[in-house]
């Protein structure tokens, strides 16, 4: 089994941040397998963020989210289990057993969302109270607000709705949710990728007593914490700072390696997801085309669709049943609008001395290429490896340990890779 720190009594003084994190990171380690090192570091200081809630503006959701099933999300949620205040895992709940679950902020959970694309996902319902509640759930401020009492003498009482949430499932979640998120993208673990089995009437104790340790750690740093905003890597702005600064918070009270791996894994994982984000259907059109334009100054409808039609991984060949037509075209470009605030829209250009066609002008599409396009140089091709190398050589750890007299257990294993 890997040796773990020596938990320190009153009078060995406050517990070494450093070495705690770095054992909820073997505890993960030995039970779970993570895409990267990035991931590890991001879901340790999720668990202990949990601890210290209220010294925050808000609070990451973390999302394990997979292809496919057996691919690790349960037992990534039941590890996670032992390590944060007052769990609660559930496969289903409501808009209303949850706000009420989460209003009391003594006793608010650490709420554990498995099998999130029931909900969530293209077959569910569109859930949009449950999905309000969790996006606000995210900021400290955040409340929902609800008639109570009978007939007459109803009034409209807020319930305060900021609480921890990790959650696994198929798929992807609704952007907003998406966005309010650190994403694990998990993967069945290959042949060569070991766990122990997680045994809870064994190993919960054992995350359990980290937990503890993580408790006495929060209260010794929270003081410091409080309105504390940790520098943030370069390009990180916005929505993912959002997301992130609790948890370089959380890794610069910890110190050592902590903030310098905290900081290599934001980068990789924003990179990550701004790479996996589809965006909207328009998004996707004003990005598409920007490329396709590339030093044009203008170009001719027909041929705009012709060559959005041949984009391979793109829906313009085939929207609602069709290629995309002129009409879609201008009735999705006429959202956005140009410098001057006029809707773009489809302009004549000159073809030949007397003919004359529809088309589209870049210096009208110019000013929403700048809002809602991300650079196409902002992300070069290897910064996803150059952050996976970075975190990498930052802190070596030792490879998941497997219980040495565990013999092959076909049911053992088909557990373990839940």
């Amino acid at each position: 089994m890997t040796e773990l720190t020596p938990p320190r009594t009153v009078a060995d003084g406050p517990e070494d941040g450093t070495a705690l994190l770095d054992d909820v990171e073997k505890h993960h380690r030995r039970f779970n397998v993570f895409p990267s090192d990035a991931a590890f570091v991001a879901v340790v200081l999720w668990d202990a963020h949990t601890h210290l809630l209220d010294a925050f503006e808000s609070t990451p959701r973390i999302a394990f989210l997979s292809p496919e099933p057996g691919s690790g999300k349960t037992r990534a949620l039941e590890i996670i289990e032992t390590l944060t205040p007052r769990p609660m895992l559930t496969t289903d709940v409501s808009p209303a057993a949850l706000f009420r679950s989460v209003s009391d902020p003594e006793a608010r959970p650490t709420v554990l969302f498995d099998e999130v694309d029931t909900t969530f996902g293209p077959k569910a319902a569109g859930n949009e109270d449950l999905r309000g509640l969790i996006n606000s759930g995210h900021r400290r401020s955040g409340v929902v607000l609800r008639c109570v009492g009978d007939g007459n003498t109803q009034t409209v009482q807020r319930f305060p709705v900021y609480a921890a949430l990790a959650m696994g499932g198929l798929g992807d979640l609704p952007d907003t949710i998406m966005s309010r998120s650190v994403i694990i993208r998990m993967r069945r673990r290959a042949p060569n990728e070991k766990v122990e089995p997680f045994r809870e009437r064994v190993h919960a104790a054992q995350g359990h007593a980290l937990r503890k340790r993580l408790a006495a750690w929060a209260d010794s740093v929270r003081d410091k914490l409080q309105d504390v905003w940790p520098e943030l890597p370069e390009g990180i702005s916005d929505r993912p700072a959002d997301v992130w600064e609790p948890l370089l918070a959380v890794a610069d009270a910890a110190g050592g390696h902590w903030p310098e791996r905290a900081r290599a894994a934001c980068l990789q994982l924003v990179t990550a997801a701004r790479a996996n984000d589809k965006g909207s259907v328009g998004i996707r059109l004003l990005t598409d085309l920007r490329d396709i334009f590339g030093p044009a100054e203008r170009m001719l409808t027909s041929d705009l669709l012709g060559k959005l039609a041949e984009l391979d991984d793109a829906p313009w060949a085939d929207l609602d049943g069709k290629p995309i037509v002129a009409r879609a075209l201008a009735r999705m470009l006429g959202d956005y609008v140009t410098a001057d605030g006029d809707p773009i829209k489809p302009r004549n250009i000159k073809t030949g001395s007397k003919s004359v066609a529809k088309g589209y002008y870049a210096a009208d599409l110019a000013d929403a290429w700048t809002r809602y396009c991300q650079p196409a140089s902002e992300v070069p091709a290897t910064s996803a490896s150059a952050a996976t190398a970075q975190v990498r050589s930052l802190f070596p750890v030792a490879e998941p340990v497997a219980v040495a007299d565990a013999a092959p257990d076909s049911a053992a294993e088909q557990s373990a890779a839940r």
